[in-house]
């Protein structure tokens, strides 16, 4: 439990008769809610499940703070110290630029970017913070060692500069913030993986998924994530909610689901990781479902730890039925992906896809996240069992409703034509691409005989979310999208397509402050798409780059030759990756993904800055309060935060494990 006291408002509410949908607005951020549509309906055991999964998904928070750079929780801790105890002028320019910077703390979950990696830079000075200190009562202040290493990091430039470091040459272990590594090099830390992986095995669990890498009397060892080793306290809570969970299961193999991944947090064993996901593959006959573990391992420079997340969730019976008709041609689509045959899987096994609403983020789900998941990652477990695949509706659904007449399509589409299009279309083909790149894209595809799947390291997550949304972009435009009838025309496509090139080529550039590079893995894959799309049809004009007013636009000429640029590119990403060809995933990731054109970026975002749109959103979740009788459980109440920073300090008061 964390030493510091609060002084904070009680974290007011509303109904969803009152729902707002955006909450703040603070430097390229905003705040968002998500209505839970639907909670209502559920039985009561099942609202049960929810609280209780719901739960489990706040204990992990300060994992992921601590994941993010090792020094977060005592600079939260201290950052929030003075915000609830301050008692000086609250509306100077100093106090609110600290507020701010506190703020961005809270979305990151820590000092650095979420997406840029970047380490952020404080608009309130060195000496301003120290009067800041000196304001706070001596006896609630941590040591002065945590005060000045907080002091360090906050305002030494040189200090970690980067949460991830990819820059090629240089050791991405040692000059990356992330505390996944301790005394170790980029170097030892693959050596020592190379020494204990076996090739032979068909069924490899994940080296290194769930453990710090350090040194133990001068050797390499791995520290694992568990109850009772390091982030145990917070494991702890995490499985006290879970047997709750399992108590109410809505069937036996749900109930059994959850036992393994408690088990799992228990012995820190990854062969009990994969057995969990094998079980979790084959739930799908109830309506709750969920994401609870070290799952996804973009923010490892090396492409092997997991940060913590969770998302509950439950089905949206209505919206899956478009889902299911994707899932139940799963193998239409493998058979006829423009990708060499011996890469293609000859039989597609236990796909499985749903449009959820979301009931709770948590972890690196949170407050940013997702709007589609598909999981397990390992790719033995995709071949032999399956995999499951969500697109989450209530959160596109505040994305759409919050940026209503923003004036975006009217300042980057110079065609009439292409802003009816995507006013009409843009919804449901983002659905239909984010269905197919979850469901069946990452989905598709095999490893060649005698690759592992982790030879592309650094490259391999933007190459991987570059092969998924190849595979979504090449399918949506297939006549088989109406023949099914999930599209109505080919305009979907196109809307679909201009959203690609427009975004990944352009306006995604408004994410990234001037003179950096594209870091983000996802960020990387779109940029490569629409990059290297670019210069495919430069022969037959497929694109075009216009300027009007002094203004840059994209047209896209030619649909068609678009769609077979993109079935190439997949071909190529497919072979790249079933042969784990890093030398050439590392040529188009450098040459088409990471650098900026700076006149063109500089112009992109003086065009957005005079639209105050905040290229970054994310969410506040609601409350659930259960409603108690004799002792007894009898319903749980939903209700929505009003304030986003009463729900920070609400987290940090009650669900502060590890600091």
């Amino acid at each position: 439990m964390a030493f510091f006291m609060f002084g904070f408002a009680t974290n007011a509410t509303k109904t969803a008769e009152d729902f707002k949908w955006q909450i703040d607005r603070f430097d390229d951020v905003k705040i968002l809610q998500y209505k839970v549509n639907g909670f209502d309906s559920l039985t009561l055991e099942q609202k049960k499940l929810v609280y209780y999964l719901s739960q489990a998904a706040l204990t992990g928070r300060d994992i992921l703070f601590d994941q993010n750079f090792k020094y977060n929780l005592p600079i939260r801790s201290l950052l929030e110290l003075i915000y609830t105890n301050y008692k000086g002028d609250k509306t100077s320019n100093d106090y609110k630029a600290f507020e701010r910077y506190l703020k961005k703390v809270w979305f990151a979950n820590g000092i650095h970017h979420h997406y840029s990696n970047d380490k952020f830079t404080p608009d309130f000075s060195e000496t301003y913070f120290d009067e800041l200190i000196a304001s706070i009562p001596v006896e609630l202040l941590p040591s002065r060692n945590s005060i000045d290493a907080t002091r360090l990091a906050l305002f030494d430039p040189t200090f970690f500069p980067k949460r991830v470091n990819q820059t090629e040459g240089e050791d991405l272990v040692l000059t990356s913030a992330v505390n996944f590594y301790d005394g170790v090099t980029e170097a030892e830390v693959e050596a020592y993986y190379a020494s204990i992986a076996d090739p032979k095995d068909s069924q490899p669990i994940s080296y290194g998924l769930n453990t710090l890498v350090t040194k133990v009397d001068g050797k390499v060892v791995e520290l694992p994530w568990k109850v009772g080793g390091i982030y145990g306290p917070a494991l702890e809570k995490t499985v006290y909610w879970l047997e709750k969970a399992a108590a109410v299961a809505e069937n036996d193999l749900q109930r059994q689901t959850i036992e393994k991944l408690i088990s799992h947090y228990q012995t820190g064993s990854l062969r009990e990781f994969d057995e969990y996901n094998v079980l979790w593959v084959q739930d799908n006959g109830g309506a709750i479902d969920f994401v609870n573990g070290f799952t996804e391992t973009y923010t490892d420079p090396l492409g092997r730890k997991a940060t913590w997340e969770s998302l509950i969730n439950f089905k949206d019976f209505e919206a899956t039925k478009r889902a299911k008709i994707i899932s139940d041609n799963a193998q239409w689509f493998e058979d006829n992906s423009p990708i060499p045959s011996k890469y293609k899987k000859k039989e597609v096994k236990g796909v499985s896809a749903k449009v959820i609403t979301a009931a709770m983020l948590g972890g690196d789900c949170y407050p940013a996240t997702p709007i589609g998941i598909n999981l397990p990652n390992a790719d033995w477990i995709r071949r032999d069992h399956g995999s499951k695949s969500v697109t989450i509706a209530n959160i596109t659904e505040a994305y759409e409703k919050s940026a209503t007449g923003n004036g975006f399509g009217e300042e980057f589409i110079i065609e009439e034509s292409d802003r009816t299009n995507r006013t009409k279309y843009g919804a449901i083909s983002g659905d239909l691409t984010t269905d197919l790149h979850e469901c069946l894209g990452h989905g598709s595809g095999q490893l060649a005989p005698g690759t592992k799947g982790d030879e592309l390291k650094n490259y391999g997550a933007p190459l991987e979310e570059a092969r998924a949304d190849l595979f979504a972009l090449y399918y949506i435009a297939d006549p088989k999208m109406i023949e099914l009838g999930i599209v109505e025309n080919e305009d979907v496509a196109k809307a679909a397509y201009f959203n690609a090139i427009l975004n990944g080529g352009m306006t995604q550039l408004t994410r990234i402050v001037l003179g950096k590079n594209i870091e983000q893995a996802h960020m990387r894959d779109r940029a490569l798409i629409a990059n290297w799309a670019y210069e495919m049809g430069k022969a037959d004009n497929v694109i075009e780059k216009t300027q009007k007013d002094g203004k840059t636009y994209v047209k896209i000429n030619d649909y068609n030759k678009l769609r077979e640029i993109f079935g190439k590119q997949l071909n190529e990403i497919q072979r790249i990756k079933s042969e784990g060809d890093f030398d050439a995933g590392k040529a188009l990731i450098e040459t088409y993904a990471v650098r900026i054109d700076q006149n063109l970026h500089k112009e992109i975002l003086e065009r957005f800055a005079a639209l105050d749109i905040a290229p970054y959103s994310g969410f506040v979740n609601p409350i659930y309060t259960p409603i108690e009788k004799n002792g007894e459980i009898v319903d749980i109440k939903i209700t929505y935060p009003e304030s986003y920073t009463s729900q920070m300090l609400d987290y940090s008061q009650n669900y502060s494990y590890l600091f």
